[in-house]
């Protein structure tokens, strides 16, 4: 969100971004009504326009296509994205074959895909690495979609090893660090609440899965909510303890008004779940840095 607001403080509207910036309602109304406009590819970004890639990532063909139309570009992919990206591109240098875990159609996993063409098997289960044929004669590595669930994500690489047990792990976690606190925090709020609430939105693979992990470990139910004003009283119904969370891209302020209805609604005492902190900043992109004067029209020209 953060890039997009500096983009359009010093380039001016309208700047457009490629696919959402982030899956949360709220922050690409808020961003729409600054003057960012989102497309869903940069063909539909007129020539010579400052374009802003999503924390998501792209793949290499659309930055090409990017600097065909001439496009002023801004690249805000989240350097957790860009390390899995460096990652794929390695493992294809050392002739490996990449089973990337993930679901079909999420942009991240487009994105990811498009550093290895032809090189990248999807698996998107645990029930389909039991079935999945990646092509024979290279090494195997795996990597992962960054806003999985952690567990599903293990019991996925641990069917993978059990028919291919030469199967190499990347170097490092790729499971984002906030979508990882999420759901170890989940795990004990789950424990203890009736009903568990999470903040965030309908397209974003992390809140729907912290819903996922609240069931699993001993809620009663749980709900997805855009904002506070979806919560429908009978989900509180005979419930004691209620949990809250939010997906790792929903802003602070949609929790607290859900926080304060609730304690309208009578659960009026909080009491916070801490697994882990989160004290990592990232750098703006280096096209809206300070010491950089940037392309005449905003962002670094692509070529």
């Amino acid at each position: 969100m953060l890039a997009v607001q500096q983009a359009l403080e010093r380039f001016g509207a309208p700047v457009y971004v490629r696919k959402e910036i982030v899956h949360n309602r709220h922050v690409v109304d808020t961003l729409e009504r600054m003057g960012a406009v989102f497309v869903d590819e940069v063909d539909a970004v007129p020539e010579g326009a400052n374009v802003v890639f999503s924390a998501h990532g792209v793949s290499p063909a659309v930055v090409q296509q990017a600097a065909d139309r001439g496009l002023a570009a801004i690249d805000a992919t989240c350097p957790l994205v860009t390390k899995v990206h460096r990652e794929a591109q390695r493992f294809v240098r050392d002739e490996r074959h990449i089973l990337l875990i993930g679901h079909a159609g999420h942009e991240e996993v487009e994105g990811t895909m498009g550093q290895a063409p032809g090189r990248v098997t999807l698996v998107e289960s645990p029930a389909h690495a039991d079935v999945v044929e990646p092509p024979a004669g290279r090494p195997l590595v795996w990597l992962s979609q960054t806003t999985l669930s952690v567990d599903e994500t293990m019991e996925t690489v641990r069917r993978l090893r059990l028919r291919f047990p030469d199967l190499a792990d990347p170097p490092s976690d790729d499971i984002c660090y906030a979508t990882q606190n999420r759901q170890l925090a989940m795990r004990k709020l789950a424990a203890r609440s009736d009903v568990v609430l999470v903040v965030g939105s309908a397209n974003s693979s992390n809140t729907l899965r912290l819903v996922d992990v609240a069931l699993e470990h001993g809620a009663r139910a749980a709900y997805r909510v855009d904002f506070a004003e979806e919560v429908r009283p009978e989900w509180l119904a005979g419930a004691r303890t209620v949990g809250v969370t939010s997906g790792a891209s929903a802003p602070e302020v949609l929790v607290q008004e859900l926080l304060d209805d609730l304690a309208a609604a009578g659960f009026d005492t909080v009491e916070p779940v801490v697994t882990g902190s989160e004290d990592l900043v990232f750098s703006l992109p280096r096209e809206l840095r300070p010491d950089r004067g940037g392309a005449a029209r905003g962002g670094r020209r692509t070529s």
